[in-house]
């Protein structure tokens, strides 16, 4: 007797393989497995961060040990920061509260018509009153860091707004009197911070005829896009932190909070999938691109060119785009938490390729390896979690940046294929940079339905 072989497609398999008895309760292992039709699911697991970098500035330069700035002190910090972006910092003015020094809520602009912005800003920063703790004269408050017993120690303000602060003892020295903000580039996308203690022994006058320097605190950094990251002014403090530092320069909590809102937030681009028996229907490691379109999904997410390359492919069984995430009602891109799905019918020795943009990259795009994924094993339909056979790939065509901020991927782009040509092959990444594990941006599932 002779068996249907794996060829045969759609309406015609399952007639002739109820016909040789593949119905019975004892199906013959030999025969091949049922045409069956598989829902696939990509899901973006992404975190969503609100923040590209962060961090807490605590150590003097030359100190061994964190501590407070006095004068003739350096804090520095490095961070990265993609097109567009601001950077707001916090540090207390020691000699009160709750006074610390701060940009308004828009934060210091780091790019200035695409070039990075450097050199003194100190122009930009503020003595603000956080409103937590009643005010005494600066230099002379028995509630204040250098004199009081304990942390979180003074009354609390009738005022609890965030707002600039009042000048109620007629001894405020100038921020420029006090504090010095410096930006250095350290490379594409990235700068050094510099905050220098410049006051002095003199800086503050009491009014019991004392003279002081002012000491600042340990703080904290973030870059961002949206404004009022760490405050909004007028409104209370929000509680994550903010008043720890204005009141007693402790800068652990709200740079715990900062530090889980940081982070490259994973954007899945639309894509296209493929159903084959062969190998390399969409690509081949190390060799170069074929242009048959998946430049159009790895650098901008078009998949457009990909599909239409697909439906024409005689080496291809069936093909498709997926476009439009679960619940939206038109095509976009899957933001964290959003996802994909799409089905087909295969049959036994069918093989599932398919293509997404890791959108915070250059040219950087999720697939299987190049052979496709298996759909059965041992004659049964396979089910489930399929993610560990996905890997990250980058298709040579373009220059990596680093991810989340570079100005030629596609978020920040001005237009698709717009980044340095690459000219290499496609090749699992291996550039150097943290693009995260891929079940920490991407879940794909399958399910048999029918």
């Amino acid at each position: 007797m002779n068996f249907p072989t794996p060829t045969l497609r759609g309406a015609l398999a399952l007639p002739v393989l109820l016909a040789l008895g593949a119905c019975t309760k004892d199906k013959d292992p030999t025969m091949p497995a049922e045409p069956t039709t598989f829902e696939v699911t990509v899901e973006n697991v992404s975190m969503a961060y609100a923040y590209a970098s962060s961090g807490i500035f605590s150590t003097p330069i030359g100190e061994a040990a964190p501590g407070p700035l006095f004068p003739g002190g350096k804090y520095e910090f490095d961070f990265v920061a993609p097109p567009g972006a601001s950077l707001s910092l916090a540090t207390m003015m020691v000699q009160s509260n709750d006074f610390f020094y701060a940009p308004d809520g828009n934060g210091i602009a780091l790019w200035s018509g695409g070039t990075q912005v450097t050199g003194d800003v100190t122009d930009q920063l503020l003595l603000w009153d956080a409103g937590s703790e009643a005010d005494q004269e600066p230099g002379l408050g028995a509630d204040q860091a250098p004199r009081q017993a304990g942390p979180d120690t003074g009354a609390d303000d009738p005022d609890n707004t965030v707002r600039i602060a009042s000048d109620a003892y007629g001894n405020l020295p100038a921020v420029s009197d006090v504090i010095r903000l410096t930006l250095e580039s350290t490379g594409p996308y990235s700068w050094r911070a510099r905050i220098e203690n410049v006051s002095t022994t003199t800086t503050i006058m009491t009014s019991d005829g004392a003279a002081h320097p002012v000491p600042l605190s340990p703080g904290v950094f973030v870059v961002h896009s949206a404004a009022d990251p760490l405050f909004t002014a007028g409104s209370p403090d929000r509680g994550e932190g903010l008043a720890a530092i204005a009141e007693d320069g402790a800068a652990g909590a709200l740079g715990g909070v900062l530090e889980g809102q940081t982070g490259v937030s994973g954007v899945l681009s639309p894509g296209a999938w493929a159903l084959h028996t062969g190998p390399s229907v969409i690509f081949a490691g190390g060799t170069p691109d074929r242009g048959e379109g998946l430049e159009g999904i790895a650098e901008d997410g078009s998949p457009t060119m990909l599909a239409a390359s697909l439906a024409t492919n005689p080496a291809i069984v069936e093909s498709g785009v997926f476009d439009t995430p679960n619940g939206a009602a038109s095509a976009g891109p899957a933001l964290p938490g959003a996802s994909y799905t799409f089905t087909f019918t295969a049959q036994e020795g069918d093989r599932l390729t398919f293509a997404t943009m890791f959108a915070q990259s250059n040219d950087l795009f999720f697939a299987p390896a190049e052979t496709g994924i298996d759909l059965f094993r041992a004659g049964a339909a396979i089910s489930g979690d399929i993610t560990g056979q996905i890997l990250l790939w980058d298709a040579g065509t373009e220059v990596n940046e680093r991810p989340g901020v570079g100005m030629y991927q596609a978020p920040r782009q001005a237009g698709p294929n717009t980044g340095p040509t690459e000219n290499g092959d496609v090749r699992p990444v291996a550039d150097g940079y943290d693009y995260g594990a891929v079940p920490e941006r991407i879940r794909v599932t399958i399910t048999p339905i029918g």
